[in-house]
């Protein structure tokens, strides 16, 4: 008996090592090749009162896809303080080509920053790539952060 148990041990052993070894395969390749596209990134930094009064947006848009963007620009909407729907602007942040950020103040006349409660993207209103084509690239790999306390995302 303890004869057939060594070379159960054996057999089971010399296994193993490429069970485990087709096991870290599995779990890896699936890994290399999903790639993530890298994000165009839409950041509202700050919102002010100004004189007027106005709300004085501060955006941070990062281009960290491969596009060479002539323009990009995104219908947004703006809430009140009580969810209502204020208005609905385009906010334009030119040409961003790949690596490129660019740091754009939008005027909200007639209106306080304290009463908004929340800002959307509606919609894309324009992706046009260095080429004239266009592309999807501003909706597909859009990632939206806020540093205020006003809501900022799709």
């Amino acid at each position: 008996m303890p004869r057939i148990s060594a070379v159960l041990a054996a057999m089971i052993l010399s296994v193993l090592p490429v069970a485990l070894a087709a096991q870290d395969q599995d779990e890896t390749a699936p890994d290399a090749d999903i790639s993530e596209p890298a994000p165009f990134r839409l950041e509202l930094n700050n919102a002010a009162t100004l004189e007027g009064p106005a709300c004085q947006l501060t955006y941070v848009a990062t281009n960290g896809t491969d596009a060479d963007l002539s323009q990009a620009a995104y219908q947004v909407g703006f809430f009140d303080a009580e969810g209502i729907v204020r208005s609905i602007l385009v906010l334009e942040f030119g040409a961003l080509p790949p690596g490129r950020t660019r740091i754009v103040l939008f005027n909200l006349p007639n209106q306080t920053c304290e009463n908004l409660s929340r800002i959307v993207v509606n919609d894309v209103a324009q992706c046009t790539l260095a080429d004239g084509g266009n592309s999807d690239v501003c909706l597909s790999a859009l990632e939206t952060a806020s540093r205020t306390d006003i809501q900022f995302g799709l």
